[in-house]
């Protein structure tokens, strides 16, 4: 079992923790985990871009020349894609991106993920933070005091308004908890801080 050392708030070691074989310990699986960076990414799309096709546009009713005679080239409508002003050929349409991926290769990739964060030496765990208010001065003294300086993720055994409130307005820091973790997130971050009750949660899940 990979052990890594417990932190507090103020950046003093407390101990060691053993992180779970199962859940910690995988086989970076690389191709997995693009899979399944790919399939959140496309399921981000919002997929509303859309143009307007001849038949749209306003206007062109009306054929611009005779077909013959002139010397020029036959046209129908103004409004064709030739045109400026004219629609637009083989345009976007609204249209839906997503598609699934299978659960356990969802959970594989996210395991691989957190092996990977615990081979490059990229976790760290943190005993509790418990914010007695809503400031974010001091979720920037922990980081200082854990020295954080990249771009990290906070990973909560559930929602805690105080720390995802404090935490929101860093750049480069973003808050997640056990029940909405996903591989993007965790390899989109440089250091991956797990509070301890999550690491319980996630082995608990996904061992």
């Amino acid at each position: 079992m990979p052990t890594v050392a417990l932190y507090n708030t103020d950046g003093n070691k407390v101990g060691d923790i053993e992180l779970n074989d199962s859940v910690f310990g995988v086989e970076v699986r690389g191709d997995v985990m693009h899979k399944v960076v790919v399939n959140y990414l496309a399921n981000q799309r919002q997929g509303t871009q859309s143009t307007k096709t001849r038949t749209e546009v306003r206007g062109g009713g009306i054929k611009p020349w005779r077909q013959k005679g002139t010397g020029r080239a036959r046209q129908g409508s103004i409004r064709a894609p030739q045109w400026v002003g004219g629609g637009v050929a083989l345009g976007p349409k609204p249209r839906d991106y997503r598609y699934s991926v299978n659960k356990k290769v969802r959970r594989l990739a996210l395991k691989s993920a957190l092996s990977s964060k615990v081979l490059d030496n990229d976790i760290i765990v943190l005993e509790s933070m418990n914010l007695s208010e809503i400031k974010t001065k001091n979720v920037v003294q922990i980081l200082k005091n854990l020295g954080v300086s990249d771009k990290a993720l906070i990973v909560l055994p559930e929602n805690d308004k105080n720390v995802v409130m404090s935490a929101r307005n860093i750049k480069g820091v973003d808050t997640t908890y056990v029940g909405s973790i996903n591989t993007y997130d965790v390899l989109n971050h440089t250091k991956c801080i797990i509070l301890k009750d999550a690491v319980s949660k996630l082995e608990e899940v996904y061992a």
